[in-house]
């Protein structure tokens, strides 16, 4: 049997559960998926489910953990040259370079996403308010809102503060942990921290409270949140049939003449070095990843795939509401996080002290000096656009 381990949303386990039958109908071979929180998806420990699993499903800022403690093996060597010119070419932004590390490659990408914005289309219909293009315009349409008795919302803990900043950053031109100065130039500081200030002032109330999950759970039930920002996109619910539709798209510009960046997310499947029978999770793998399965099944159970000829398949757009094109060009553009060693525990110890900066008025200037410094002693040499 070979085991896996998903964190725990429909997006991520319904097209992995959904393979095991028909994966043991061809090849004759038992799967089983269990499931872990996001948070520990996303800040957890993954040496501890490497230890216990064949396959493990997770986010490529860990990827320099995994391949210098040796928690995952490096796929390079079951790959062909060809296996890797196709992952190449049909990769979605930089989902496929996101898992190569110091010569290795130490995930198939299968799922991805990044920062996009959100909206509720009848609601912004209803009141006759277009899609924000600045951060500007998205203060003025939170007080347009708010006078009708709406909302603008955001999903606003500390993790997604910290994505924000850095999806601020790199929509300034900066490329955070790439550059050979600081991971946040101190220049540029009181700007991206007032623009979280300023957001955080004219959301709902609850946004302090939101990861994405939740502010989409209430924007996809509840009729008072009509747009966010920013926010890690899920296709489950721009799907027809799943509560009201959210519509998903381009972010606002800091301001005209700028890019619009935000940061890139999504998870890849990797496999443990501690199974028993490396080359048949490995085979798994590559079914799951491969775009026959990624175009219609994974997307068929809810899926939100890696693979670039589902995102542009007429088809997975028709049973998504366009969730597809429409976020592509966010996703091709997003900025992609350091991967070496410690960069994990440096982002949750930095969402802690934002946080703290951006609700409780901390020190702004301890907050960068404490950030740079910190991001100094981790810094890898691998320089990943």
């Amino acid at each position: 049997m070979i085991t896996g381990i998903a964190w725990d949303h429909r997006r991520c386990w319904g097209p992995l559960e959904a393979s095991v039958a028909p994966y043991k109908q061809e090849r004759g071979i038992d799967v089983r998926w269990d499931r872990r929180s996001l948070y520990s998806f996303g800040e957890g420990d993954l040496g501890d489910f490497a230890a216990r699993y064949d396959l493990v499903i997770y986010d490529h800022p860990f990827v320099g953990d995994a391949a210098s403690k040796g928690w995952l093996l490096d796929l390079a060597p079951f790959l062909s040259e060809a296996d890797k010119a196709a992952f190449a070419a049909d990769e979605v932004g930089a989902s496929w370079r996101s898992y190569a590390y110091r010569g290795g490659i130490w995930a198939l990408p299968i799922d991805t996403a990044s920062q996009t914005s959100a909206r509720r289309p009848d609601l912004m219909d209803r009141h006759g308010w277009t899609l924000p293009t600045t951060l500007a315009e998205v203060i003025d349409l939170a007080g347009k809102a708010r006078a009708k008795g709406l909302w603008v919302g955001w999903p606003a803990v500390p993790t997604d503060l910290m994505c924000t900043l850095v999806s601020l950053s790199a929509s300034l031109g900066r490329n955070p942990g790439h550059e050979a100065g600081p991971f946040l130039a101190p220049a540029d500081a009181p700007e991206v921290v007032g623009l979280l200030k300023a957001l955080a002032e004219a959301v709902h109330p609850k946004s302090k409270e939101w990861n994405p999950i939740r502010c989409l759970d209430h924007m996809s039930t509840a009729d008072d949140v009509v747009y966010a920002p920013y926010l890690f996109n899920y296709v489950n619910y721009s799907t027809p049939g799943a509560g009201k539709p959210v519509a998903f798209g381009a972010v606002p510009r800091l301001k005209v003449g700028l890019p619009a960046r935000t940061i890139l997310g999504g998870a890849g499947i990797g496999v443990s070095a501690s199974s028993s029978d490396p080359e048949a999770a490995f085979a798994y793998a590559m079914y799951l990843s491969s775009p026959a399965y990624q175009a219609s099944q994974y997307v068929i159970h809810g899926g939100q795939p890696g693979s670039r000829t589902a995102w542009t398949s007429a088809e997975c757009n028709r049973l998504t509401g366009q969730f597809f094109r429409d976020c592509l060009p966010v996703l091709d553009a997003a900025y992609l996080r350091p991967t070496h060693p410690g960069f994990v525990p440096f982002f949750h110890d930095a969402t802690l002290k934002l946080a703290a900066v951006v609700y409780e008025d901390a020190p702004l200037g301890a907050f960068v000096d404490w950030l740079n410094a910190r991001y100094d002693t981790i810094r890898g040499p691998e320089a990943t656009p």
